[in-house]
């Protein structure tokens, strides 16, 4: 590939400088993060190792090891596929193949959950996640909610096992039950919380999306039919009766959808207790209300 990475030997900035211009070449949304991240990984550094001592050499055996990373990255892999770990809320998740990867945007559903429980944190929740994917709403929730369990449910075999891996990562298994199915059809139980980021891309958008997306993220947790809408109207029309009393739904939209789905929310039957948008002013999580 690129003769830049051949370099026989280099500093830790050198290094860092080398990698962010070729994953700019590459067309990388944020080059010097990314390469930072590999860096880190590939010479197991801390961010002050870096910081403090950067005309350090870095090892033959780093070189190799950031010289992979950074090819793959260039070839527009995630990061976090790549070290196969991803941070979300307070935990480090296993980011595994054909599952999706947890973006930060989905914090965004978990803190207005949260939010929306109040002054119930301390009680034996139940919870529902309807397509858990790599567990990372439940793991959150979980972690902020001592006394919850939680029943996860996804249709495909890679995430129930990877969203299994993560509950036992950060200690939660034993509060945490997986099903396998296609979301709440084998489920007759009513829950204090239920939860679900189902898949909203318009079926023909998926081919537009970056690379990071297309070439990584399996199409069975992006494609949510003609409209983006199809998966929401599947969940919302049983959520009535997967709602305990006093109890909240929390989906997260796609750009634009929040209008919609929020209309789709109130024909079931439920109030809309509130629309959060994340970092970018988008409207991301939708939180709705039993009427009772």
């Amino acid at each position: 590939m690129d003769g830049a990475l051949l370099a026989p030997e280099e500093t830790r900035a050198e290094a860092l400088g080398r990698v962010a211009a070729l994953l700019e070449r590459s067309g990388v949304e944020e080059p010097r993060r990314d390469a930072r991240a590999l860096l880190l990984a590939a010479g197991e550094l801390t961010p002050a190792d870096l910081l403090l001592e950067p005309s350090a050499l870095l090892s033959p055996e780093a070189r190799r090891r950031l010289d992979r990373f950074a090819r793959r990255r260039a070839a527009r892999e995630p990061v976090s596929r790549i070290l196969g770990a991803r941070g979300f809320w307070t935990q480090d998740l296993v980011v595994a193949p054909d599952v999706l990867d947890p973006r930060a945007d989905t914090e965004t559903l978990v803190a207005l959950a949260l939010d929306l429980i109040g002054a119930r944190r301390g009680e034996a929740l139940t919870i529902l996640d309807l397509g858990v994917g790599s567990g990372a709403i439940v793991c959150a929730l979980l972690s902020e909610l001592p006394l919850a369990r939680a029943v996860a449910v996804d249709l495909s075999p890679s995430a129930c096992a990877a969203a299994s891996t993560n509950f036992a990562r950060c200690g939660l298994d034993s509060r945490a039950m997986i099903l396998r199915g296609r979301w709440a059809e084998a489920l007759d139980a009513r829950f204090d919380l239920v939860v679900s980021n189902p898949p909203y891309v318009a079926s023909g958008e998926i081919a537009t999306l970056a690379p990071e997306v297309t070439l990584h993220d399996p199409a069975l947790a992006l494609d949510g039919g003609v409209d983006g809408l199809a998966r929401y109207r599947e969940i919302i029309d049983d959520l009535p009766r997967l709602m305990a009393p006093r109890s909240f739904a929390v989906l997260e939209a796609g750009a634009g959808q929040a209008p919609t789905i929020a209309a789709l929310l109130v024909a079931a039957g439920l109030e809309i207790a509130e629309i959060r948008k994340d970092f970018s002013g988008c409207e991301r999580a939708i939180g709705a209300r039993r009427r009772d």
